[in-house]
């Protein structure tokens, strides 16, 4: 029964903030303005990985990712609501200092939300706004025996922002962008130190093991910091990400601190793909 309580928390709260999501969805893909962003991007970068379940040391090394997101304008609040869908997942190969082990860790991020735009002047608009946070991933310990591997599972409500940047350099266009996630509350799935996952999902023994998280908790923050440029009829995009994830549940430490620089093409479309590279109505364009 434990194990199924276990199950239905994290799955009631994901279910709620599916349904909010679809909710949102269902109004803005039935309305007129059908302008999207999309951009996919492929990255590289270092991260640092510390997890005292499985080692009281950190690991270092490569971090691989890929990223999807799609944003457009919607006509809630006479049309200053953007909807952002921003998917991501990483790979990563880690040493201790020592040099004498390994991990690997992974993870898959979704964020789906609403921002308010203000429009500062016509090429310079603030973005503020709310983003439901869904992760899932490991980490994997390669010389551990009892406890090799630790489960990452976590819901968040964030808070988000967002600056964007239309500008020129002797008329060639250049968009700069900047965004900063900060999760405000939510729910983690974390075991008691020392305590093992066939504890928690055969004997039952699964008190405490999800937790109410917040800033006092689960003090995180996602940044990402890019450059779109156009070539020919597409538009390439540099980014940098700075993905810092950190908690302190069930006497557990565990931090992800990732620098990841990234590379894509940006596409406009309205229902077929903007094949002329034409720029978009101010009034309509979510990016």
């Amino acid at each position: 029964m434990k194990k199924i309580d276990i199950l239905l928390k994290i799955g009631l709260t994901g279910y709620c903030l599916l349904l909010l999501c679809h909710g949102l969805h269902a109004q803005t893909d039935s309305l007129a303005n059908r302008y999207v962003t999309r951009a996919t991007m492929y990255g590289i970068g270092y991260t640092n990985v510390f997890d005292t379940y499985l080692s009281p040391q950190e690991y270092k090394g490569i971090d691989f990712r890929i990223s999807r997101e799609t944003i457009r304008m919607t006509n809630l609040f006479n049309g200053n609501i953007s909807v952002q869908n921003f998917f991501q997942a990483n790979i990563g190969y880690t040493h201790n200092r020592a040099d004498n082990n390994n991990t690997f860790n992974g993870l898959v991020n979704w964020n789906y939300g609403l921002h308010y735009q203000f429009r500062i002047t016509e090429n310079f608009k603030l973005l503020a706004g709310a983003l439901a946070d869904i992760n899932g991933g490991f980490v994997y310990n390669l010389r551990n025996t009892n406890n090799p591997a630790s489960a990452r599972a976590f819901i968040n409500l964030d808070a988000s922002g967002m600056a964007i940047w239309h500008t020129k350099i002797k008329n060639y266009p250049l968009t700069f962008r900047y965004q900063i996630n900060v999760p405000v509350m939510g729910v983690m799935f974390s075991p008691h130190y020392g305590q093992s996952y066939y504890e928690i999902f055969t004997l039952g023994n699964s008190d405490g093991v999800v937790q109410f998280t917040s800033l006092h908790n689960q003090p995180s923050i996602r940044q990402m910091l890019s450059i779109d440029f156009p070539i020919r009829y597409a538009k390439l995009r540099f980014s940098y990400m700075a993905d810092l994830q950190q908690s302190n549940v069930n006497n557990i430490k565990t931090h992800t601190y990732s620098h990841v620089f990234m590379m894509g093409f940006v596409k406009d479309l309205y229902l077929i793909r903007n094949k002329n590279g034409t720029p978009l109505p101010t009034a309509v364009r979510a990016y």
